[in-house]
């Protein structure tokens, strides 16, 4: 079964809960750190870890089903589905990341911000991430 610790949400983000989910198993899945067959949690292990409600799992699960990223299983644990053997080139996962780096240097801009502080801030965080 995938580690718990791959997921994470926040609470106070405008981005819906369900589709933070969703977001974070595709970067899974494009990155590699999830691959073909490997179990998801199930929606109440996934929801009590997380403290948030079955239903925006369930909500999650579903999309990732319908665009074909996972396969349910009756009586079993979701897999990630079979086409997904490998991590994304590099190029594809840039294109996921990239809306995140759009949506951060608004708000640099709206907070006005100088762009070298603010990639300072990023190197730092990104540092930060990898000693953990």
């Amino acid at each position: 079964m995938t580690d718990l610790s791959l997921f994470s949400v926040v609470a106070g983000s405008p981005e819906p809960i369900y589709r933070q989910l969703v977001a974070q198993v595709r970067r899974c899945v494009a990155g590699g750190q999830l691959r073909a067959g490997d179990e998801l949690p199930s929606v109440r292990d996934l929801a009590q870890a997380l403290a948030v409600n079955p239903m925006t799992v369930s909500k999650a699960f579903g999309l990732l089903e319908a665009e074909g990223l996972v396969t349910r299983r009756r009586g079993l644990a979701m897999v990630i589905a079979e086409q997904h053997r490998r991590a994304q080139s590099a190029s594809d996962r840039i294109d996921l990341l990239r809306p995140t780096l759009v949506r951060a240097a608004q708000e640099v801009r709206e907070l006005q911000l100088p762009a070298a502080q603010a990639l300072t801030l990023f190197k730092t965080i990104l540092n930060e991430q990898e000693g953990q």
